[in-house]
């Protein structure tokens, strides 16, 4: 009784976009994202678009790489990277990507044993079309695979996988990945990782590994993301006092929490006034005849004032004190 659900796939949604709604909200994809907001513009109805992207991670030297390799793989194998904030790939020094590259070999083995495979927690590909998607990218790819490289049509599966060496213009690079593919970009500096990222869509959220203050504060202040996490990946979407949503391709509007609420509700104004005389007095230079001194008084009236120092509150108790006594004996003698 509360709520009416339908489903159904493309034929049942395009007719619901038909419809005149109060709202919509969509996660998905970019490409549908922009069906969703041009049906929304017929009916000129407000939208929350949640359409994911390529999440950059930047490593630097001062992380401590035991920790963030096991928080960047967990991040990564969520449903096995099928996720719209999965970390998309590594952004690092050729210093740093080797070692990472050390710990991540053995966090594998660790906790998906000799055969990831036959491992009970992974996940699979959701369907042939997005495994045969991310098959295509694993052969194209001029780099070296690391780890894993291991596929499986008949299971839709397909491993860990972190690749090095990878070209900014491969395929790889080109879409969101969504899936447990992880190439390794390197970069010779902070500004350099920077500019790779302002150059691409502005992504859903963006990750940096760094106990470095000066690093931590190059991407909050020179980059644009939907979201930023520190020294972790994923977790902030625990917190329900932060707002969730992306910015450019990667969506609009934000939600969680009482964002959540206040996305799904009109903030209406009301405002409400009594017929007191001097009410009526001070905002009468609005009617017309127009002269110069109405515009003086009304321009005074309206100028965004200060807080009054110490010394002209009087002045400001004196007018409250008169604004009281008329409206009293106003109501005495009506």
């Amino acid at each position: 009784e509360c709520f009416q659900v339908v489903e159904g796939g493309i034929t049942e949604t395009t007719e619901l976009l038909e419809e005149r709604f109060d709202y919509i909200f969509f996660t998905g994809s970019g490409p549908v994202g922009k069906i969703v907001r041009a049906a929304a513009n017929q009916h000129l109805t407000p939208v929350t678009l949640e359409l994911g992207g390529k999440s950059p991670v930047y490593i630097d030297s001062s992380a401590d790489m035991d920790i963030t390799a096991r928080r960047l793989l967990w991040a990564k194998c969520i449903n096995l990277g099928q996720t719209c904030i999965a970390p998309d790939y590594v952004l690092c020094s050729k210093e740093v990507e080797v070692k990472l590259v050390e710990k991540m070999r053995s966090l594998i083995g660790e906790w998906y044993g000799n055969d990831p495979q036959k491992s009970p927690n992974l996940c699979r590909i959701i369907n042939n079309r997005n495994w045969d998607r991310l098959h295509n990218l694993l052969k194209s790819t001029k780099g070296k695979v690391e780890i894993g490289g291991e596929t499986d049509s008949n299971d839709l599966y397909i491993a860990p996988t972190v690749i090095t060496g990878v070209g900014f213009d491969e395929p790889l690079m080109m879409e969101e990945i969504f899936g447990p593919i992880l190439p390794i970009v390197s970069v010779k500096s902070v500004d350099e990782a920077v500019e790779f990222i302002n150059k691409r869509d502005k992504p859903l959220t963006l990750y940096v590994f760094s106990s470095n203050k000066a690093t931590q504060n190059a991407f909050k202040s020179k980059t644009s993301s939907g979201s930023m996490v520190v020294n972790d990946a994923i977790v902030h979407l625990s917190v329900e006092t932060l707002p969730f949503g992306g910015v450019g391709a990667s969506g609009m509007g934000g939600y969680h929490g009482k964002y959540t609420f206040t996305t799904f509700s009109h903030q209406k104004s009301v405002l409400v006034r009594d017929f007191s005389a001097l009410g009526e007095y001070l905002g009468e230079t609005r009617y017309p005849p127009y002269q110069d001194w109405k515009i003086d008084r009304i321009s005074l009236l309206m100028k965004n004032r200060k807080i009054p120092k110490f010394l002209s509150l009087i002045l400001y108790l004196a007018c409250f004190f008169l604004g009281w006594l008329v409206s009293s004996l106003e109501n005495k003698f009506n």
